[in-house]
């Protein structure tokens, strides 16, 4: 009697443990009370349900065949047995354990609903429908969720937010309508209400993965990525065996510079399931960033194999800068390009590819037609507003006057720490990136994003309509010191090294100085330019993941050039000396001397081991990633020239700019 009364305790305690969330330790009290009590049905079936969801899917079963000996009229083992079976694609088999589930009760609307999809898996449409039907009897919410989800799934997203809306009306906890209405609202950009719904799931049903995988993306979505790592981590510990989880830690780990961690995570992906594309091709992006370029290849190939339409891979690859596709290559990518049902970004990428591989070989003329036909087909894709752009700058240079600069100096944040390398991007901001961070004083992040996600939060939760910029006229002292903080906060997530300065390398941080000067008032501020005409076309050459989207039209390349151009003349009328100006052409061809400017600015000694930057191992995430492991090079200086018939639009654009850059236009001739 002590013996049952002991066990049904033990039984309670690990579904409470369950319930809240701690299902690590609910499977370890299971384990330890079988090694006394190994015939203990209950025991020995909660053990292989709590596998069943961690996706144990064979040590499940193992243990949920024990539990049908041990009490052959317990129909929830035969469910969860069913469940696993379903799970591992044995659908005959799922077939007569769920089948025997709702023989011994009938009341089991979970058991009907696997049943319905086993039945479906092998062709039995009407015996399916039958059972999804008796599923929904015994619960009609269920039915409006389903009916919900077909809502979703043909984009009547409407009519289905009204159903899952009815659902949490009748139970504000329900985990599945707060969760699909959490993905509605993720959909439509509303990140925030997505946030707060996959948060009132996850408190509903703490060890729901799906939710918290979800609450992960949404806080990724809004740069908070320690919080979107901690999400991502905690699926992967509920569920060890979710594929999911682990791809999404490698997708944040990588960006956020943590390399290692982001190539194991990729690598137990690939454990689960080898041939996973996204995977292999983020397995490819990591070692690529730690130089190991011969182990990105080969991961790089294997995509290949597995994935021969993705288009991506084969831009990765030619993306290397180094690396050159071979004419079976090109052979490939232009049979892909031909077919039909190619998605447009795969189509993109291989547009992309082969206009580098044509470029390889110095067929300039095939090149371009790739170039034209890869960037028409992405600025259909992109959503970029030139207008729209030059009205924001409008309303930060109307905010940052000199006087309001002047006033407000030197409140902010006292730290030195961080250096801002920014401009218009592929002008050699990561070859000053890494001069710099082969300095035993400097740790090069990443290309951070917590300076917007600064400005974000001065918009945020407002009801007055006043944002940013002029919701910076309100701030003092206090306010401007908090910032700063927050932002340091921010980045201190990817400073491993420990050194007492480090870089943010945004390009697109130029708009921002001004913020930049007030709540970071010693921070470095350096500008990497380069002669326009070569770094225009080199972004109309370059194919990014996202987040420039003026990079794909050259008449919008040129004029957001000389926005660029215009924000950063003012900068310097109205903060003389606070930014350090440094032509590409300048470090290529008087290298020496424009690292000693650089490290003087940044108020660093001398290093020789900044001449040797090509030596320094450490990860560089940016297109130029191989570039910058060679020592320095003058082949890029005016490369413009081999496209030179084809430029006439954005020259007639850069006109007004050229005349600045005219003692740059014979060198390397």
């Amino acid at each position: 009697m002590h013996r049952a009364a002991t066990l049904r305790a033990t039984f309670s305690e690990a579904i409470d443990l369950i319930n809240s969330g701690k299902a690590n330790l609910a499977e370890d009290l299971c384990r330890d009370t079988l090694e006394q009590h190994p015939d203990d049905a209950n025991i020995t079936a909660l053990l292989g349900a709590i596998l069943v969801k961690k996706r144990q899917l064979k040590d499940a079963e193992t243990l949920l065949r024990k539990a049908i000996e041990l009490a052959p009229s317990f129909a929830k083992p035969h469910e969860d047995l069913g469940h696993a079976l379903l799970q591992m694609r044995r659908p005959e088999e799922a077939i007569e354990a769920l089948q025997n589930a709702t023989r011994l009760d009938p009341s089991l609307e979970l058991a009907f609903l696997d049943l319905g999809k086993a039945l479906a898996m092998t062709g039995k449409p009407e015996e399916a429908d039958a059972a999804f039907e008796r599923s929904f009897d015994l619960n009609p919410v269920r039915k409006k969720l389903a009916l919900a989800a077909e809502h979703q799934q043909h984009g009547r997203y409407a009519e289905a937010a009204k159903l899952y809306r009815e659902v949490l009306q009748a139970n504000p906890r329900n985990v599945d309508a707060l969760r699909m209405l959490g993905i509605l609202a993720f959909g439509e950009g509303n990140v925030d209400e997505a946030e707060r719904l996959f948060r009132r799931a996850v408190a509903a049903a703490p060890d729901f993965v799906n939710a918290i995988i979800d609450l992960g993306m949404a806080l990724k979505e809004q740069s908070r990525i320690e919080e979107a790592i901690e999400c991502f981590r905690q699926a992967a510990r509920l569920e060890p065996r979710n594929v999911k989880a682990h791809f999404q830690l490698g997708q944040i780990l990588a960006p956020a510079a943590l390399n290692n961690e982001a190539i194991e995570a990729y690598q137990r992906v690939l454990e689960l399931r080898p041939r996973h594309g996204g995977a292999l091709l983020g397995l490819g992006h990591a070692l690529k960033t730690m130089g190991q370029q011969e182990q990105a290849i080969a991961s790089y190939r294997k995509c290949i194999e597995a994935k021969p339409d993705r288009g991506e891979v084969y831009w990765s690859l030619a993306n290397l800068k180094t690396y050159k596709l071979s004419d079976d290559d090109i052979r490939e990518m232009q049979t892909q390009v031909a077919k039909d049902g190619l998605s447009d970004e795969s189509h993109v990428n291989f547009l992309f590819a082969l206009a580098k591989a044509y470029e390889d070989r110095g067929d300039f003329d095939t090149a371009w037609e790739y170039y034209v036909a890869g960037n028409a087909k992405r600025r259909m894709l992109e959503h970029y507003d030139p207008v729209g752009l030059e009205t924001r700058d409008d309303a930060v240079l109307k905010v940052f006057t000199k006087e309001f600069l002047q006033a407000n100096t030197g409140l902010g944040n006292a730290d030195p720490a961080p250096i801002f390398i920014l401009g218009l991007p592929r002008s050699g901001s990561t070859l000053l990136e890494q001069i710099l961070a082969s300095h035993s004083m400097v740790e090069g992040t990443s290309e951070l994003p917590y300076i917007k996600r600064v400005e974000h939060s001065l918009s945020k939760n407002r009801v007055d309509g006043v944002n940013y910029p002029e919701a910076v006229r309100e701030l003092g002292e206090a306010h401007f010191k908090s910032l700063g903080q927050d932002y340091l906060d921010a980045a201190a997530l990817h400073r491993v090294n420990g050194t007492p300065r480090f870089i943010d390398k945004m390009p697109n941080n130029f708009p921002s100085i001004g913020l930049i000067h007030l709540i970071l008032p010693n921070a470095k501020i350096i500008d990497a330019r380069r002669y326009p005409l070569d770094s225009c076309l080199s972004n109309f050459r370059q194919l990014y993941g996202r987040g420039q989207p003026f990079t794909y039209d050259l008449t919008d390349i040129g004029e957001y050039f000389l926005e660029y151009q215009r924000m950063m003349d003012y900068w310097h009328e109205v903060l003389p000396g606070r930014v350090l100006t440094v032509q590409y052409e300048d470090v290529v061809t008087d290298f020496e001397n424009q690292v000693h400017r650089l490290l003087d600015y940044c108020e660093l000694p001398w290093e020789d081991a900044c001449l040797r930057y090509h030596e320094t191992d450490r990860p560089v995430r940016t297109a130029s990633s191989e570039q910058v492991r060679q020592p320095v090079y003058t082949r890029s200086v005016h490369f413009w020239r081999n496209h030179e018939k084809n430029l006439g639009e954005l020259i007639e654009v850069l006109r007004p700019a050229l005349p600045r850059y005219q003692q740059y236009e014979y060198i390397n001739q």
